[in-house]
């Protein structure tokens, strides 16, 4: 069996990540779901988050180490951006070095055993979970939402309308660069939902 698929779904995963980093503004870094409530985590929290977690994923679960340490020294948005492209590139790169074997073998997930293959979709499935926050926070503070999976309110509405995928960067070095971003459709005047009247 071939793990590509997994090399892949993270290769675009960390570019969503890097590119929701660049929706923010260097303002919005303290900023948390409710100011009273410390548990809900701050975007700057957030971004720590997934440096330091994915930095201790992929070095004790799947032995890959990255050549920077996880965080910047300077915490802003643009050097968190600066220091995850390049983390997540050299893991990229030992991803797609790894054959089969490699894959299918057994670590230490926490308290049980797995398949490296198994612990690279539940890390996948934790940054996606995360980058989803995130976006809601983008929401909360009035921004636009390029599309992750698909169409989105912002690109157009519905799959079955017809909405295009508009990604807010062309590529990674633009998402890097904090280069102009892709130009959006014009908003539609309905609800975006799949019950029809509404």
């Amino acid at each position: 069996m071939t793990y590509d698929f997994l090399v892949e779904t993270y290769d675009t995963e960390r570019l969503k990540v890097l590119s929701t980093w660049r929706l923010f503004r260097d303002e919005d870094l303290p900023v948390r779901p409710r100011d009273e409530d410390r548990r809900g985590r701050s975007v700057l929290e957030q971004m720590i988050h997934q440096c330091v977690s994915e930095d201790i994923w992929f070095r004790t679960m799947l032995g890959i180490d990255a050549p920077a340490p996880p965080l910047p020294e300077s915490e802003t948005r643009s050097e968190f951006i600066v220091r995850y492209a390049e983390n997540s590139a050299a893991r990229l790169d030992a991803l797609r070095s790894q054959g089969s074997g490699w894959w299918e073998g057994e670590t230490d997930f926490f308290e049980v055993r797995r398949t490296r293959a198994w612990v690279m979709v539940r890390r996948i499935a934790h940054t996606a979970h995360h980058r989803g926050q995130q976006a809601t926070m983008l929401r909360m503070l009035g921004r636009d939402l390029y599309s992750t999976y698909g169409p989105t309110a912002d690109t157009g509405g519905l799959m079955q309308d017809h909405a295009p995928t508009v990604y807010a960067f062309r590529d990674e070095a633009a998402i890097v660069a904090g280069q102009s971003m892709t130009a959006l459709p014009v908003l539609v005047e309905r609800a975006v939902t799949e019950r029809p009247n509404r």
